[in-house]
């Protein structure tokens, strides 16, 4: 999906009820204005920028967020911390 817009990424994500990984910012924000609770985010934020790296972190806080991701959440991954937000971000959940 390398060439594929951010709404096709999203719906796509959704569609098969994934998550969204991404370095990307944007994507977010993005989000968080679709006022929707699907597809979770997860984004890697002033960390490594390696694939590999990027892997490893994830892998090792995937127990940690595995439920965020499961109900819907933007999931933001430093080296040294995580946070969460439910979506859809300003509703009533």
């Amino acid at each position: 999906m390398q060439k594929a817009t951010d709404h096709q990424i999203f719906a796509r994500a959704a569609s098969e009820d994934r998550a969204v990984i991404s370095a990307d910012t944007d994507f977010g924000s993005i989000l968080a204005l679709r006022d929707e609770k699907r597809p979770s985010v997860i984004l890697f934020r002033r960390g490594p920028r390696k694939p590999m790296e990027q892997l490893q972190l994830l892998l090792s806080n995937l127990m940690v967020i595995e439920e965020f991701i499961q109900l819907g959440s933007i999931i933001v991954i430093e080296v040294s911390r995580i946070h969460v937000r439910r979506l859809p971000v300003g509703g009533t959940e």
